[in-house]
């Protein structure tokens, strides 16, 4: 939080392409307020997305920040496959065959790239081309071939997506693509890792084992973020949280497979669910998708984004919109400033959210009892040192308009803050004892701009220092003119 910027509690996170993918245009998307960078392996080779995380790590640097790296794992993405002529017309009652046998399609039939598709279809299934905008119905499936019937048509071209209503499809989330992604992703410490398509506790498991056995070498073990996008995540979705550090709202398959009119209630449950099981949240899909060419966001947009932040989302995600579109920077700065309004709105009722917790740690109780004391004694600033950052994490998810500082030792831990709603990671390394770290605290808060002689800040450590999980004290500390002195 550097000096003379006003602090933003909800996080923005940011998907980086062939539009962003340079130093300059890097640095202006960080000072516009990116937190987190997305790298989706759906698209690119190996070597990109390492070259892509090292201009990011130089990027943040030269804007004397951190910013978090996400490495977004395609999954089981199951494609039509090419057309000889690129695409062709269905036109409705029309009839189609979807041929996983079929090397080079044709009006009348195309191939598949997921080829145990026939084995999980039966009569009366209905499929969903290209985000939905086609629509099949399956008549029969004979061998390798799904007989369909038109519904909805349009133009379908060459590797478009295929989801069926309901959901239900066997493809597992991570295909062998994704293992690989997942060594190469832990040889540039990526901070966060998204699973694609999960259906339960267990995928979210095996990529967790699968990113520590690959970042075992780099001493790294990233967070896991589930992506929430197929229908049958959702009844399993309180395993799926318990088995991950948090889940992304991917509101694009999810809205294909259980429909458009369910998806906003969905993601305040999910929202809502997240917070309350002290995991992340991030929305995504289509929040600024009219930036991909034009220098303003929609009014709707506005909402949608304003909405999910009043939702309690802890970051909000821009795809194309900063990947592929000619305003990267102006999106940016938009999220940012809907972001900055839609705070101001945002009721707290720390009171009623603390009344109703409970817990069984030490450090826990610490980080509720600094809310409660910060939220009546109106200070300055919250300031935890920790080791891990789970004091701050517990304290984002309460809803409180006093900015939370996570003062941290630790690189890692600093960067995976970077996604935690209203909280800003400093870095604090501390040699001595109890008073020489609250010296140094004072210090770092007063260079950063947050704090003046007289405020008050609370505070809370551990005792002995430097221990993982062992906060237990907190401490009301008045700025004095000894820091201003030192500074």
């Amino acid at each position: 939080m550097p000096n003379n910027v006003t602090h933003r509690a909800t996080k923005i996170v940011s998907t980086i392409g062939p539009a962003s993918n340079d130093m300059a245009t890097l640095v202006k998307m960080f000072k516009a307020g990116v937190d987190v960078v997305r790298l989706n392996f759906s698209h690119g080779r190996a070597q990109d997305h390492v070259d892509r995380a090292r201009m990011v790590r130089e990027a943040a640097r030269e804007c004397g920040r951190e910013v978090a790296i996400m490495a977004d794992l395609q999954g089981p993405k199951i494609r039509v496959g090419k057309f000889e002529n690129g695409k062709t017309e269905l036109v409705a009652g029309a009839k189609f065959i979807l041929d996983a046998a079929c090397e080079l399609g044709n009006d009348e039939r195309v191939g598949l790239d997921y080829k145990d598709l026939p084995r999980d279809l039966k009569a009366d299934d209905v499929l969903l081309l290209n985000d939905g905008l086609i629509v099949l119905v399956v008549d029969s499936v004979v061998g390798s071939a799904i007989h369909t019937t038109v519904r909805i048509g349009g133009e379908l071209s060459n590797n478009k997506g295929i989801n069926r209503q309901g959901g239900g499809l066997s493809a597992p989330a991570l295909t062998a693509k994704d293992m690989e992604d997942i060594k190469t992703a832990m040889s540039f410490q990526a901070d966060y890792l998204a699973v694609s398509f999960p259906k339960n506790a267990t995928d979210m498991e095996m990529a967790r084992q699968l990113a520590n056995i690959a970042g075992e070498p780099y001493d790294h073990k990233p967070f896991m973020i589930a992506k929430i996008e197929r229908a049958e995540a959702i009844p399993a979705l309180q395993e799926i949280l318990d088995a991950s550090d948090g889940i992304m709202v991917a509101r694009g398959d999810l809205a294909v497979e259980v429909g458009n009119a369910a998806v906003p209630a969905l993601q305040k449950r999910m929202i809502k669910m997240a917070r309350a099981s002290n995991k992340l949240a991030i929305t995504a899909t289509q929040m600024m998708e009219s930036m991909i060419v034009n220098a303003v966001p929609t009014r709707a947009e506005v909402s949608d984004v304003a909405n999910a932040v009043l939702d309690g989302t802890d970051a909000v995600m821009t795809s194309a919109e900063t990947a592929s579109g000619r305003y990267p920077v102006e999106t940016v700065e938009h999220m940012a400033a809907i972001c900055l309004d839609a705070e101001k709105w945002d009721t707290c009722q720390l009171d009623v959210d603390l009344s109703n917790a409970s817990f069984s740690r030490i450090d826990q109780s610490i980080a509720y009892g600094a809310l409660f004391t910060a939220h009546h004694l109106r200070v300055k600033a919250i300031a935890a040192l920790t080791e891990s950052g789970s004091t701050a994490l517990w304290m984002s998810r309460n809803n409180i308009d006093i900015p939370i500082l996570a003062l941290t030792p630790s690189l890692a831990t600093q960067r995976k803050l970077a996604l935690y709603r209203n909280v800003t990671a400093l870095e604090l390394k501390v040699d001595g004892g109890k008073e020489q770290a609250f010296r140094a605290v004072e210090n770092l808060l007063v260079k950063r701009g947050v704090v003046k002689a007289g405020d008050n800040v609370v505070l809370t450590w551990g005792e002995p220092m430097g221990v993982v999980g062992g906060t237990n004290a907190l401490k009301i500390m008045k700025i004095g003119a000894a820091a201003l002195n030192d500074n």
